[in-house]
């Protein structure tokens, strides 16, 4: 299965992918390379994920997309009532390219982002901490994770199954809360493809629709 894995940071969501050929894109070389050392059999390109999405999106069965999230997260508005950080416009690649994966993408895709701070403009999935918006059934889960750890790359670690203490040129911490969690990158991955596992104790709770 031909997979496109876009804005693809340290790859948490891609952790427990199997029997797939990768194609993952990452603006930043130095966590690009952090990423091929991870999985030394994707293919990994340094470069504009949203350009490469509209010039390659015919050449795959699926597509993970997760376009910058900081402008569109509760915690940045919040911030910004505090005089903590700037107000700034919201980064519209988001709903581009869901508006746009809606009415051309063949394949199976998925556009994960942060809950946002105002009414979704196109309604998706909350999962945790992240949102979901598909062109294939997404059940609702209700994560069952410890709450999340903020501030410690250690505990992040962890959570995350993803060793980052011989890398000395990236920003770990933001690395790994960037992640969405291999748990859940699997989960909906298996829904996109009709393999959905027996729920995992511990982790998921199915709800009704």
């Amino acid at each position: 299965m031909k997979v496109l894995n876009l804005y693809s940071g340290i790859g948490g969501n891609r952790k427990l992918w199997l029997n797939v050929n990768v194609t993952a894109v990452e603006l930043e070389k130095n966590i690009a390379e952090v990423y091929q050392d991870l999985y030394p059999n994707d293919n990994v390109i340094v470069g504009d994920a949203h350009e490469y999405l509209l010039n390659h999106y015919k050449e795959f069965d699926f597509i993970w997309t997760s376009p910058p999230c900081p402008t569109h997260s509760r915690a940045r508005f919040w911030g910004s009532h505090r005089d903590d950080t700037q107000e700034v416009y919201p980064d519209m690649r988001l709903w581009q390219e869901i508006i746009f994966l809606k009415h051309f993408a063949s394949a199976l895709w998925v556009v994960e982002n942060v809950q946002p701070y105002y009414e979704p403009l196109i309604q998706g999935k909350n999962i945790g901490r992240h949102y979901f918006w598909t062109n294939f059934w997404l059940p609702n889960y209700e994560t069952k994770t410890e709450e999340f750890p903020k501030d410690s790359v250690i505990k992040l670690q962890e959570l995350h199954g993803i060793d980052l203490t011989k890398y000395k040129n990236i920003p770990k911490q933001k690395c790994l809360r960037n992640c969405v969690l291999p748990e859940v990158g699997l989960r909906v991955f298996n829904c996109a493809v009709g393999a959905i596992p027996p729920i995992q104790e511990g982790l998921f709770a199915d709800n009704a629709s």
